[in-house]
């Protein structure tokens, strides 16, 4: 058999310890999950020559061990949970702990056939800001939600009160979320592609520009698929059941939806068009609404591919009549 040119391993990010492993090796090590035990973790690498390391995502621990992997131009594969333990069943291997995840996230890495760019390391922090910012969010509705149903009416007033503290931080780290990405000539330039957008405003525009770092360079079923807004079928012999939206990013989708629930009936022409198409064809609210925001987002990506301001179609002028 061939040697296996390029050395992969695997690690098993936990909150205070990371476990490494080789693939087709026994070498295993296990460092604290600290900036010392990351630069032990750097000279042990360096030293069985990987090049090549996969590690699973893990509730955020990952992200400080994955900066400093991708800034010693190590090539880094994050795995989704999902993904491994689909890989493992695959390979009927039930055991789990961590030196063995470790081993198996190393199998996964070398399996792996086709690497992603890493993204852009400057929108880590805004996707740090735009998750408060959500956050935010999230926490005015549950506030709304009690007003709702209180009726004391010195509870309400702090209800109120906490509501509009929370709105006003709200708007000032949007602002300043808005100023830090405004520091870099080329992420304001694909932000202001984004805005041009009819129905995109800038709460949406950061969404797409934080959280979808491929844009413009994807085409639209890609694009469509990291939106969780591509229809998957769901066919099996005889039986045609229907098609429906599944995975993608999460939050991406939900700043997409929100965003046409006013575009698709006031701001976007092209989606006004479409929804009323779909409604009249038999669609639901809802499927109207979620091929609006996949409409939307394909258009988002063409235009900042074509490095061109959004435009309306013009209407087509009536053809003069012949003399």
């Amino acid at each position: 058999m061939a040697k296996r040119i390029m050395i992969c391993a695997g690690i098993d990010t936990g909150k205070d310890k990371l476990d490494v492993a080789v693939d087709g090796s026994s070498e295993q090590l296990q460092v604290d999950n600290t900036i010392e035990g990351h630069q032990a973790l750097m000279e042990w690498l360096k030293r069985l020559k990987v090049k090549r390391i996969g590690i699973e995502a893990s509730g955020g621990y990952e992200q400080a061990v994955v900066a400093e992997l991708r800034r010693k131009r190590f090539v880094v594969i994050l795995f989704q949970p999902k993904q491994v333990r689909a890989y493992a069943t695959f390979h009927q291997l039930l055991a789990k702990n961590d030196k063995i995840d470790a081993a198996l996230i190393a199998m996964c890495t070398a399996a792996v056939k086709t690497i992603h760019p890493a993204p852009d390391p400057r929108l880590q922090p805004f996707a740090e800001h735009l998750t408060m910012i959500d956050q935010i969010t999230e926490d005015i509705a549950r506030l709304k939600n009690r007003l709702e149903s209180c009726c004391d009416t010195r509870i309400r007033g702090i209800w109120k009160a906490q509501i509009a503290l929370l709105a006003k931080s709200k708007r000032a780290e949007l602002k300043a979320l808005l100023a830090a990405i405004r520091k870099h000539p080329d992420l304001a330039a694909r932000l202001d592609l984004i805005y041009s957008v009819a129905g995109c405003g800038l709460p949406t525009a950061v969404a797409v520009l934080v959280r979808m770092p491929e844009v413009g360079n994807i085409t639209r079923g890609p694009a469509a698929a990291l939106g969780g807004l591509a229809p998957y079928d769901d066919d099996s012999g005889n039986r045609a059941g229907a098609r429906h939206i599944e995975g993608g990013r999460e939050r991406l989708r939900r700043a997409l939806y929100n965003a046409v629930l006013a575009a698709s009936f006031r701001w976007n022409p092209q989606l006004k068009a479409l929804y009323a198409r779909l409604i009249a064809a038999g669609k639901c609210h809802k499927c109207a609404l979620i091929a609006c925001a996949r409409k939307l987002l394909v258009t988002i990506n063409a235009v900042v591919a074509r490095g061109t301001p959004w435009v309306a179609a013009m209407p087509q002028l009536a053809k003069p009549l012949a003399v």
